[in-house]
């Protein structure tokens, strides 16, 4: 049976093709019956779409495979901790697990900014893990905003 590093592995090659795209390396696999069903990376640029973030496109992805806009027991794998647009549509879908990578102090909705995925007044909870090749993760965005910093 796969592990949990090896779908982050997944999720972290949608996030190179992010890096490669000059997009935010930001990438997002979506697993049922330990399947996966969605892969995607942020395409914001490409597609000139503020909402067109890993986890909003594999979201789609999902619901489409399924035909349902209720993704109850699916697992999303994220290499950054969701905005408050990801997490929020995480809830709307009835994603049952969320696991990511490194955590978004500016704009992170699971613990660093807001907390949106298990917030008791909310009608669905995400159970969350975090951590898993967090380094990885973190190098990969650290990466890209140096090489942004130094092109400025």
């Amino acid at each position: 049976m796969k592990n949990h590093e090896y779908y982050m592995k997944e999720a972290l090659k949608e996030a190179a093709k992010a890096f490669d795209a000059d997009e935010v390396p930001v990438g997002a696999i979506i697993v049922h019956n330990n399947e996966i069903i969605a892969k995607a990376h942020n395409q914001i640029k490409m597609l000139k779409d503020p909402t067109a973030h890993a986890e909003i496109i594999a979201i789609t992805q999902a619901a489409n495979f399924l035909q349902s806009e209720r993704l109850l027991d699916c697992t999303m794998y994220s290499t950054l901790e969701p905005c408050s647009m990801c997490a929020g549509a995480m809830v709307l879908s009835r994603i049952k697990n969320l696991i990511y990578a490194a955590k978004d102090l500016k704009t992170g909705a699971h613990k660093s900014v807001f907390k949106i995925l298990n917030n008791k007044k909310l009608n669905h909870k995400v159970e969350v893990k975090n951590g898993i090749l967090e380094r990885e993760a973190s190098s990969l965005i650290k990466e890209f905003f140096k090489i942004k910093r130094n092109k400025s």
